[in-house]
């Protein structure tokens, strides 16, 4: 058996098809060229047992990026494990939103929710004079953005904090992609989510909006004079944190915006769509 016939035979049956591919190659520092070539030959004892313990990890739904330990997140090679979300690249567009509409310098920001660090490192990277602060209740998820920030050589700030627990001072950003999945939608995921990524991650009490109803009834008191606020939401929660966001700042725009799949998919709070240049 060649390894062509070796993908074909167990990838027709995976749940994502590529990604029995994406792993040995990683595995296996090939490039795609050599991993091309590779295809039509016999397929090596040592490869087939390789190749037999990562297809059996992923028909557990052990997802690929945790296999591997990294993933590519905008600028930035992110390690990833069980302790923080894998970055989606939905979250990349909010990262992306922010840079466009806030082009100046020395701004001061704070991520709420951190995990990998994935949203505040990727905007320390792009704007290396901004103050960035990432802040998560998880000692674990910090301990791996910390591991992040390191290995790409950026100066960020830690805070352990339930929300703003533990937060002090004024901030011109803040941004929280934080858990927004109700209790009772876990038939809309999919299960390697489910078994393998943290819940405190994932889940909200108050249908997901939990974190939301926090983060509206006190951001005001940590944002500077003309402060925005950035947030990622699930694909129907819009409205409900639009309404929830309206109530503490009357005289602020709110913003629904979507992701490319044309999903509400973030939420800005500023003044009249203030952009900074």
């Amino acid at each position: 058996m060649n390894y062509k016939e070796f993908f074909d035979e167990r990838e027709k049956n995976a749940q994502n098809q590529e990604d029995l591919g994406y792993v040995y190659r990683y595995i296996k520092k090939l490039d795609r060229l050599s991993y091309l070539n590779l295809l039509n030959k016999e397929i090596e004892e040592n490869d087939r047992q390789l190749l037999e313990n990562i297809s059996q990890r992923l028909a557990q739904n052990e997802p690929a990026q945790y296999i591997v330990g990294d993933t590519d997140f905008y600028n930035l090679n992110l390690k990833v494990d069980s302790r923080a979300l894998i970055p989606r690249p939905e979250t990349e567009e909010l990262v992306d939103l922010i840079l466009k509409e806030n082009e100046v310098e020395n701004l001061k920001v704070l991520d709420v929710g951190t995990g990998t660090g994935a949203i505040g490192l990727s905007l320390k990277k792009a704007r290396p004079s901004w103050q960035v602060i990432l802040a998560d209740i998880s000692t674990d998820a910090l301990d791996l953005a910390s591991t992040n920030a390191e290995a790409n050589n950026l100066s960020v700030d830690f805070v352990q904090s339930d929300v703003f627990s533990n937060v002090n001072g004024s901030f011109d950003i803040i941004v929280s992609n934080p858990p927004y999945i109700a209790y009772n939608e876990q038939d809309l995921m999919d299960e390697s989510v489910i078994k393998y990524e943290p819940d405190l991650a994932l889940y909200a009490t108050e249908s997901g909006l939990a974190i939301y109803n926090r983060l509206a009834a006190n951001s005001e008191q940590f944002l500077s004079q003309n402060g925005k606020i950035y947030l990622e939401i699930g694909f129907n929660q819009g409205q409900a944190v639009k309404n929830l966001f309206q109530k503490s700042f009357p005289k602020k725009e709110i913003r629904i915006l979507p992701d490319l799949a044309g999903l509400d998919r973030m939420v800005v709070i500023s003044d009249n769509g203030e952009i900074r240049k």
